[in-house]
């Protein structure tokens, strides 16, 4: 087995990776597609069941199916690289996606109703209404102007202390409105001095480690 390859397989889905035994809705890997490019890229490996083992795919038909999902079930389209490998004598591929500049890109539900995805762990999750008011501020042209008042100088020093705050936590904290603290704390992410998360269906907010 290829090195590459044995050595995706070993990490185990997560983050940026997923196993695909085969494709038999285009639709289903649109939202893999989408929620990849929406959060830090990924790599999808195709003909390979959940547990590792390689299972192989018909080449053509699997390629075209990916096609089709980026084309017709991705809007905006994802880009998406393939690279082919043949492994004891089955083929497996490896779709790459980058993470995009143009989020969110959306992908239709099972009821064909269009949303953003993003990944979580080693799932695709829709998107929450912080995360596309935050990709709303990021595409803006309007440039986010911010003066650190008492709020906002009160909640850097938070988190320097605390791990993650939440905006009803902020509100109270500040002793501002939840809308107020919400529009803050989104155009602080928007403008990489904090980072958003979502933790169980709650919306969470910490200080941007420096890199």
């Amino acid at each position: 087995m290829s090195r590459h390859i044995a050595g995706l397989i070993s990490q185990g889905e997560g983050l940026t990776l997923d196993f695909k035994h085969s494709i038999t809705d285009s639709r289903k890997i649109a939202r893999s597609l989408v929620a990849f490019a929406n959060t830090a890229g990924g790599t999808l490996l195709i003909g390979v069941k959940d547990n590792g083992n390689i299972a192989g795919v018909n080449t053509d038909e699997e390629y075209y199916m990916v096609e089709a999902a980026s084309q017709l079930y991705c809007k905006p389209e994802v880009p998406f690289e393939v690279v082919k490998w043949e492994i004891n004598g089955k083929t497996v591929l490896e779709v790459k996606v980058k993470p995009s500049k143009h989020k969110p890109h959306k992908a239709p539900d099972k009821s064909g109703n269009y949303k953003a995805y993003i990944r979580v762990n080693d799932e695709n999750v829709v998107a929450s209404p912080i995360q596309l008011k935050i990709w709303k501020a990021e595409r803006s042209r309007k440039p986010i102007n911010i003066v650190f008042g008492l709020a906002e100088n009160t909640l850097i020093d938070y988190l320097k202390l605390h791990k993650t705050i939440t905006i009803s936590h902020f509100s109270r904290l500040g002793f501002i409105s939840i809308s107020e603290a919400e529009r803050i704390l989104v155009d602080l992410t928007a403008m990489g001095l904090i980072e958003y998360s979502n933790l169980n269906n709650e919306d969470h907010f910490s200080l941007r480690m420096a890199e």
